[in-house]
């Protein structure tokens, strides 16, 4: 177990939308929950709601996915949600819409990514820019609530991306991060970032 005095950041990825069942990269793109998700989202908050002691705090990416996962977990909780505009997916701008296929087989784009940290698509963000935010936010929400839970709603790759270097030391790691819609686990950042449970569905 991590530090007693550490905070427990309860991590959640929004539930389903229609891209992701579609295998496109949606990013910074708005879109609503999907029925399943929906429920998902539900599913997800009566969990969260047994955790004792119970989360003393909830931040959510601004986008609408995460926004309406939020929403239900706040319901259950009795806190608000906070916006977190540093919590919001990877943008990659021009490329947005793609399928996974796509980005691999033509714009080549996780193999860029993976030689140049820096690379950006056009209107877009550099994996570097994604894990300088969102680890960045993770540390501000844990000193804000040191030695209690909080739980943080975001989504896939902006986590992958600040857990593969925050683990690993390496952003290449990523997709070993991969959360599924609604996995919850748990993060701890002192005295060294260690995951304390990873990717739970059980609750779904």
């Amino acid at each position: 177990m991590g530090d007693p005095r550490s905070t427990t950041l309860v991590l959640v990825r929004h539930g389903e939308i229609a891209a992701n069942a579609a295998r496109i990269w949606h990013g910074s793109t708005d879109s609503e929950l999907t029925e399943l998700g929906r429920v998902q989202a539900s599913r997800t908050a009566l969990h969260l709601a047994e955790r004792r002691p119970l989360p003393v705090a909830l931040y959510t990416s601004p986008l609408a996915r995460t926004r309406a996962t939020a929403a239900r977990i706040a319901e259950e909780l009795g806190l608000e949600a906070r916006v977190e505009p540093a919590l919001a997916e990877y943008g990659i701008g021009e490329l947005e819409g793609e399928s996974y296929a796509d980005l691999a087989r033509v714009h080549r784009f996780f193999e860029r990514i993976a030689g140049d940290a820096e690379f950006a698509p056009r209107g877009g963000e550099s994996s570097r820019q994604v894990i300088a935010r969102v680890s960045g936010a993770l540390r501000r929400i844990a000193v804000a609530h040191r030695g209690s839970e909080v739980v943080v709603v975001s989504h896939g790759a902006a986590l992958g991306f600040a857990l593969g270097a925050l683990i690993d030391g390496d952003a290449n790691q990523w997709q070993r991060y991969h959360l599924a819609n609604c996995a919850v686990s748990e993060l701890v950042l002192e005295p060294a970032p260690l995951l304390l449970s990873w990717n739970r569905t059980d609750h779904l």
